[in-house]
C-alpha cells in the first residue's frame, strides 16, 4: 500500500515520567488501537514505566503530534525502555488508527535514531503485522521471539484438579502478601527477566488499577506457609463486538521446589473457573511459543492459537 502525504508533524520528547495529561492521551490513543487490531499495543510494563517518577533517563517516549496549535492531535508515540536484563533498549511504537499511511511510524524510528542506535535495539510488535515487519527489516532487525497469545473461548467450567496433601490456597491479601509474591515471582522466573524482574513499584502500580481485583489472584502455600505458587487473573471489559468482558491468565508462577507437583495445572484451572463465575465469555493468556510444556497444557485446557507477539532485534544477541 502506498503511502498517503504526509501530514504537520511535531515530534516531543520525554526522558522518564510522564505528565498526567499526557499518560492519559497515551492511554487513550493505547485504548483506540487495541479497539482497532485487537492487540493492546503498548505492554502494562510500559505503562507503569511511564506514570513512574523513578524512571528517569532510563525510559525515551516521543509523541508525535499531527496538525497545529491546539488542533494538534496525539498520533503516534513511540517508547524506548533501558533494560538491564537484556542490556539492551526495548521499543514500543503505535500510531493511532486514524493517522496511519501517513509516515508517522517512520519519522518516530528516525526521531529515535538521532538518540539510540537502532541496530541494536529490541522492538515488539503486539500481532503479526506486515507493517510492523516492514519498519523491523528497514533498520536491520530480524524475528529473535514470538509469544502466542491464545484463547479459549466459551462459558464451560474446568474440572479442578485437588492440591496435593499440606497445600493450601487463598487469595492475595493486600499490605500482607507483596514481599512474598515478590519473592515467589522472582524465583518463578529466573530465567524470564521482563516478569522476574518485577517490583515492588511495579506491584504497586498494577494494584492501583481499574482491573486489580484481589479475589482473582490466587496463592498456594506449602505446609510451612511459604508461598509456592500463584496464578493472579485479569479481566478486560467487553469491547463494542463484544458481549461480555474477557478474562486473562494474566500470570501464573511456579518455584522451582514445588515444580512437578501439577500447580500448574490446579491452579490455572481454579483461574479460570473463577473468571467464568465473574462472566466472561473467553479467556486469554500469553505464553512463549518456545515453552513446548506450557503451551500443550493451555491446549489441553481448551486454549487455542489466537495471535502472536513478535519480538525484533539484532540478528546477533549477547
Amino acid at each position: 500500500m502506498n503511502e498517503l502525504p504526509q501530514k504537520t508533524v511535531s515530534i516531543q520528547k520525554v526522558l522518564g515520567e510522564l505528565e498526567q495529561s499526557s499518560l492519559a492521551e497515551v492511554r487513550d490513543l493505547a485504548a483506540a488501537a487495541l479497539q482497532y487490531d485487537g492487540n493492546p499495543p503498548l505492554s502494562d510494563q510500559t505503562l507503569v514505566a511511564l506514570g513512574a517518577e523513578e524512571s528517569g533517563e532510563n525510559v525515551i517516549t516521543l509523541l508525535a503530534y499531527s496538525g497545529e496549535g491546539t488542533e494538534a492531535q496525539l498520533s503516534g508515540v513511540i517508547v524506548a525502555i533501558d533494560d538491564p536484563a537484556s542490556r539492551r533498549w526495548v521499543v514500543e511504537l503505535v500510531v493511532h488508527p486514524q493517522f496511519r499511511n501517513h509516515g508517522i511510524g517512520r519519522q518516530l524510528l528516525q526521531a529515535l535514531g538521532e538518540q539510540l542506535d537502532l541496530s541494536q535495539i529490541l522492538t515488539w510488535a503486539h500481532g503479526d503485522h506486515e507493517a510492523a515487519r516492514k519498519l523491523a527489516e528497514s533498520i536491520g532487525l530480524s524475528r529473535n521471539r514470538e509469544l502466542y497469545r491464545m484463547r479459549r473461548e466459551g462459558t464451560d467450567s474446568l474440572e479442578e484438579t485437588p492440591l496435593q496433601r499440606g497445600l493450601t490456597l487463598r487469595s492475595f491479601r493486600v499490605g500482607e502478601d507483596e514481599s512474598d509474591w515478590l519473592e515467589a515471582n522472582t524465583k518463578s522466573f529466573a530465567q524470564h527477566p521482563e516478569q522476574g524482574s518485577l517490583t515492588l513499584t511495579d506491584l504497586d502500580a498494577r494494584m492501583n488499577e481499574n482491573w486489580f481485583d484481589p479475589h482473582g489472584f490466587f496463592l498456594a502455600f506449602d505446609p510451612d506457609d511459604r508461598l509456592v505458587a500463584y496464578h493472579w487473573t485479569k479481566i478486560h471489559p467487553a469491547g463494542v463486538d463484544e458481549i461480555r468482558p474477557m478474562g486473562e491468565v494474566y500470570v501464573v508462577g511456579v518455584v522451582p521446589e514445588a515444580q512437578g507437583l501439577g500447580l500448574g495445572r490446579a491452579l490455572t484451572t481454579v483461574g479460570i473457573n473463577y473468571l467464568l463465575e465473574q462472566g466472561v465469555g473467553s479467556v486469554l493468556l500469553y505464553v512463549d511459543a518456545e515453552n513446548e510444556a506450557a503451551v500443550k497444557l493451555y491446549r489441553s485446557l481448551g486454549f487455542t492459537l489466537w495471535s502472536a507477539d513478535i519480538m525484533y532485534g539484532p540478528e546477533q544477541i549477547d
